[in-house]
């Protein structure tokens, strides 16, 4: 069983090196990984797993957000793949870290 605390927050609201992790984890965008789940209130969202050694993260968006995420973000190609320079870069920041796993 899963004993990590679990966050469910917005992609925009993370801090700036979980959104860079997630980039890292997700080259070739979100839309294609989303899950459905029922919310504390029983509402049907989706959203974004992702797993840290300290957390799981279900980062909540839908697939037109998460269209609109990688559209936008410069971090992306045209294509909606991660940067070939910005993955090098990420990989570079978090391969260090995870080195302890």
């Amino acid at each position: 069983m899963n004993n990590k605390p679990r966050v469910l927050k917005a992609f925009e609201a993370l801090d700036q090196e979980i959104q860079e992790q997630i980039k890292l984890a997700y080259p070739e965008g979100f839309k294609d990984h989303l899950i459905k789940f029922v919310n504390k209130d029983g509402e049907y969202q989706s959203g974004l797993p992702f797993e840290t050694e300290e957390k799981y993260y279900l980062v909540r968006m839908t697939v037109a957000e998460a269209k609109e995420l990688i559209a936008e973000d410069d971090d992306y190609d045209d294509d909606g793949n991660l940067r070939d320079d910005v993955r090098e870069e990420f990989e570079d920041k978090y391969d260090e870290e995870e080195d302890f796993e």
